[in-house]
């Protein structure tokens, strides 16, 4: 088929099928992709031909995200949509160049700051205090993420075969950047896990989006807003930027480039002042 025969709902359909399935070693993608492309599959842009597809067309497609999801979050599915027309211009030959490489990326959002402060963390507390329900052990995965910093889909797919408890480590197989890597437990860290009802996984949560879920159902009851799961990563790496080296931190947490810590590293000015004392 042609790229002037088949369309952009075509393409996309013969994207899910032929390719996705090479990428499944990345950490978290297929959840994150199929929901891009049912969002593209509802979009107008889907029946026009592939061929027929300019830069304009895209660029009007970005703006229309852009009315409703953060630029980040459009960010994220212009990656996908270029990822389908790349598809059709390497893979299947129906296109000459992608049209993508066109179009201007929205500008990036500031670094999110968040972190909990004590008062939200004893809400939170008296909420999720009991192990038997799932609320209560988003919490407890909330205080191991930060413990060890590592993400929700890291925690909710974490299985006792994983876990070391005479080295005091945790084996993650499936990361974002899909590398493996041993996370080294804290005391605390490893209190959490005996705590917890026996179960596999280990925090009986299913996958990271329903630990979200749950964290969200949490939050709620304990009248907190705006923390979301992953602002535990901010909290768990400043602060264990106090008790590790720049290197060890960045391996811990799964950073290949040390840049990318500044994104997550919050220490506050007056935290900075008792230190230097």
């Amino acid at each position: 088929m042609t790229g002037e025969k088949m369309t952009l709902a075509e393409a996309t359909r013969r994207y899910e099928l032929e390719i996705m399935p090479r990428k499944t070693s990345r950490w978290n993608s297929r959840g994150s992709e199929l929901s891009t492309i049912r969002m593209i599959l509802a979009d107008d842009l889907s029946r026009k031909n592939v061929a027929q597809i300019t830069s304009g067309d895209l660029a009007a497609w970005r703006d229309r995200r852009l009315q409703s999801v953060s630029p980040a979050s459009a960010q994220r599915y212009m990656n996908t949509l270029s990822s389908i027309l790349s598809a059709c211009e390497k893979d299947w030959q129906i296109i000459p160049t992608n049209p993508m490489r066109q179009v201007r990326r929205p500008p990036a959002s500031r670094p999110r700051k968040r972190r909990p402060t004590p008062e939200e963390m004893e809400r939170l507390a008296v909420v999720g205090a009991d192990l038997n329900m799932a609320m209560g052990r988003a919490w407890h995965a909330f205080l191991f993420a930060i413990e060890t910093g590592m993400r929700a889909n890291e925690i909710a797919m974490m299985e006792w075969v994983h876990v070391d408890l005479e080295r005091r480590v945790v084996h993650v197989p499936l990361t974002k950047n899909g590398e493996p890597r041993d996370v080294p437990l804290s005391k605390e860290a490893m209190r959490l896990l005996r705590a917890l009802p026996e179960a596999d996984p280990v925090f009986n949560l299913g996958t990271g989006q329903k630990l979200s879920n749950n964290w969200y159902q949490l939050r709620e009851k304990a009248g907190v807003t705006g923390l979301n799961f992953h602002d535990s990563r901010h909290e768990a790496i400043t602060r264990i930027s106090r008790k590790l080296d720049v290197l060890a931190l960045a391996r811990m947490v799964g950073h290949k480039n040390i840049r990318e810590l500044m994104t997550y590293y919050n220490e506050t000015a007056d935290e900075l002042a008792k230190r230097l004392d």
